[in-house]
């Protein structure tokens, strides 16, 4: 699997390192911190979506690569976009609208509506992960992290090699008939 390179039969793209929302209560906020919020986690995919879609749009239509190469087999591009679980509830202890906004919006824009939009050309899904241990968190104390960790049926936070096997599934031929697919890792704290 390779990033946007024209002559695969199955690109994918993948989204920007998301951002947090880092103050308290949104309307104590910074208007400049929900717009590098939304910007980051919604716009900077969103164009990249659209960057590939060029591309793949263009190789459907001419049956080339951007070299001028015959396709041979090309059968769809496919854009995987990596949302969260927060674009599908609201995160408790800690308050975070304009995060839950940005991901919600990325999973109606890239896993559902381009998926229709695109149908002809490339395949659209997209990842909700749930808590995961990365450094996206690190500025979280440890006692919100305790109450997280006590609503996720499965046990701790998850860990970031336990999506990797989800991402190969949507951007290859293993899923030619699926469009629109949000698939939520998240231990089952949706599930409550």
């Amino acid at each position: 699997m390779t990033l946007l390179q024209s002559s695969t039969v199955n690109s994918t793209s993948l989204s920007p390192t998301p951002i947090p929302w880092t103050q308290d209560a949104t309307i104590d906020g910074q208007i400049s911190d929900y717009h590098k919020v939304m910007s980051t986690n919604l716009d900077g995919t969103f164009f990249c979506a659209c960057a590939a879609g060029e591309v793949w749009r263009r190789q459907a239509k001419e049956g080339t690569d951007s070299n001028g190469n015959e396709l041979r087999d090309y059968s769809y591009g496919s854009f995987v976009a990596t949302t969260s679980m927060s674009g599908h509830i609201v995160n408790i202890p800690q308050l975070q609208a304009a995060y839950n906004a940005a991901k919600a919006g990325l999973i109606s824009v890239t896993g559902k509506s381009l998926a229709v939009e695109w149908v002809q050309f490339a395949r659209c899904n997209s990842i909700s992960h749930g808590y995961m241990a990365t450094e996206i968190s690190d500025f979280i104390p440890q006692e919100t992290k305790d109450i997280w960790k006590s609503k996720i049926p499965m046990g701790p936070e998850g860990e970031a090699q336990e999506l990797k096997e989800a991402f190969p599934y949507l951007a290859s031929d293993a899923s030619p008939y699926t469009i629109g697919t949000d698939i939520v890792v998240d231990g089952g704290y949706c599930l409550p």
